[in-house]
């Protein structure tokens, strides 16, 4: 099993982040809404750097091509600071591509070749404007799948169909956004219905409702990985209450399944004026897990050890 990131594959994660967005290009997800805009390099060099400093290792960027993913930035951006840094296939909200794009027209087939051929030979750029035809050779480690409210009874599930064949076909882990426990539970049973295995699949966002740990604990049982991304997003919820859930998680033993990461916009990180920053984590939230008796070597395990079995590729 090895990790791939954009500079090669790694055996392991050092502390890692397991969900952000160093960049996004300007284009269609900006206009509707401009946070989701990233895309000068001084400014994420500087944040990635802060981070670095503060004791980071590794970042799990989750934006995926078509949408704005910047391809060669990141790259270089690796390459100038030794970040370890993991990029995505595959596909996120459709609302986040123009109602024109490519990525709306293609069979589950013709996506999936493109996921594999971005996990195997490399990533391809420009695919915010046209269809996929030149890449580098810096491989995607991972498949970044969305689900819309309006698709849940869609009965046309050809991106998830695609995800799910590269999945099988790579042994790369997928990376579920939703927003709702239902959405969660939905993807899951779909994915496992496909064959993929539960601990090839990371649920992010389940944390930005904290009244159901009853579907939290539904969830880490059948073996998947809970992504809590919402810290310090106080739009839905305080640090506090997050401390206390998370150290539920734990106490009931699925300190095994969680991974952490702060879902970055522009208006959360400080180079670009925004309000915590990458080092949120290390300097704010992780001095409360201590708080609350979290050890370290649990600590460990959420920004390490589970993140490197997460974005571990399995042989298919």
């Amino acid at each position: 099993m090895a990790i791939q990131t954009v500079l090669g594959p790694i055996e392991k994660l050092d502390f890692c982040h397991s969900h952000e967005h160093l960049f996004i290009a300007p284009g269609h997800p900006g206009t509707l809404n401009p946070a989701l805009t990233i895309d000068n390099y001084d400014l994420t060099k500087q944040e990635v750097e802060h981070f670095l400093a503060a004791g980071g290792k590794a970042i799990v960027d989750a934006q995926p091509l078509g949408c704005g993913r910047m391809e060669k930035e990141q790259v270089r951006l690796a390459q100038e600071t030794g970040l370890q840094l993991i990029l995505p296939t595959g596909f996120h909200k459709l609302s986040f591509y123009p109602d024109h794009h490519w990525i709306k027209q293609e069979s589950a087939q013709q996506l999936a070749a493109i996921f594999i051929h971005e996990l195997k030979n490399g990533m391809y750029i420009g695919t915010d404007q046209h269809y996929p035809d030149t890449y580098i050779e810096a491989k995607a480690g991972f498949i970044k799948v969305a689900i819309d409210q309006a698709r849940m009874d869609d009965p046309d599930k050809r991106w998830f169909e695609a995800a799910a064949i590269a999945a099988k076909a790579t042994g790369c882990s997928i990376m579920c956004h939703i927003e709702s426990s239902r959405q969660a539970w939905y993807l899951y049973q779909f994915f496992k219905e496909h064959g993929v295995e539960s601990n090839r699949i990371i649920i992010c966002h389940l944390d930005r409702s904290l009244d159901e740990p009853d579907q939290h604990i539904r969830m880490a049982q059948e073996g998947v990985f809970l992504e809590y991304d919402t810290i310090g997003r106080f739009k839905y919820h305080n640090d506090e209450n997050e401390l206390v859930h998370i150290t539920m998680m734990i106490r009931a033993g699925f300190g095994d399944h969680i991974l952490l990461g702060l879902d970055t916009t522009r208006e959360r990180l400080k180079s670009y004026q925004g309000s915590i920053g990458l080092t949120y984590l290390i300097e704010s939230f992780l001095p409360g897990l201590r708080s609350k008796g979290v050890t370290e070597q649990e600590l460990d395990a959420l920004m390490t050890t589970n993140p490197t079995r997460a974005f571990s590729i399995q042989t298919p």
